[in-house]
């Protein structure tokens, strides 16, 4: 079989506006494409975004969560933490791509990956260095995270639980130890400033009668007030599935 691929990319050119798509794989499993100036790249939407079961597991990250259960004194040497890097780099990338498709919930799974990733290194990497290399980005992985979470949140009109998670994360990037990078620096200051703009977009934003249900509902149920949640449950429901309520004998 020939290794060019020179009519593939002819069927698919290159244009700016028009570089993501989601097909089905010979095994009829969906796969993630994204068409650059010179080629195509392929990912996972499951698993690792390279398809690849390292030591026999979903991710290098597994793997080391097992090698740490039952023997606290493990740590990460630098041959390790380049494995598990390079794995957060994959994850990276695909979540880029999914974000900007609208594919918040798989944006939400991968940058969680990636904070765990940050989680492990910074408390069993072996060298300083390693741990500066992948946590100087947890202020942008963690932002990435909020958005998208916001995101989900919003599509349900749940307003007031978005604006928390926001919130909740311009606290967690200001409360950071300090590292001495320039990439953590930028990173801080431009995720805070972006969280504050969309929590201040979020707030700005009409409310749909709906939409205040809902966040009477969240409020109530966070005043413990459960007799006034379930409700305005019920009136939510009401709005939100009109047929369920029609009398079977009209039928």
């Amino acid at each position: 079989m020939s290794q060019d691929i020179t009519g593939l990319l002819k069927k698919w050119e290159y244009e700016p506006g028009d570089q993501i798509r989601i097909i089905q794989a010979d095994d009829g499993r969906d796969v993630l494409q994204v068409r650059q100036p010179l080629g195509i790249e392929q990912y996972e939407l499951e698993g690792r975004p390279d398809g690849k079961r390292p030591f026999n597991r979903e991710s290098v990250l597994d793997e080391f969560f097992s090698r740490i259960d039952g023997n606290p004194g493990y740590t990460i040497s630098h041959e390790d933490f380049l494995q598990i890097q390079n794995e957060g780099i994959l994850y990276y990338f695909r979540y880029l791509v999914l974000f900007q498709i609208g594919d918040f919930k798989r944006t939400v799974r991968d940058t969680e990956h990636n904070l765990k990733v940050c989680d492990i290194v910074e408390d069993y990497a072996e060298n300083e260095e390693d741990k500066k290399e992948i946590l100087q980005y947890r202020p942008y992985i963690l932002r990435m995270n909020a958005i998208s979470r916001a995101m989900i949140l919003l599509h349900h009109e749940m307003k007031t639980t978005a604006r928390e998670i926001l919130k909740s994360a311009i606290n967690d990037i200001e409360a950071m130890p300090e590292i001495d990078t320039p990439a953590f620096q930028f990173e801080r200051i431009r995720s805070i400033n972006y969280l504050k703009s969309t929590l201040k977009q979020v707030a700005e934003s009409r409310e749909t009668p709906l939409a205040k249900l809902k966040t009477d509902m969240e409020r109530a149920v966070k005043n413990e007030n459960y007799e006034r949640a379930a409700e305005l449950r019920d009136r939510i429901k009401e709005i939100e599935n009109p047929g369920n309520n029609l009398n079977l004998g009209m039928l």
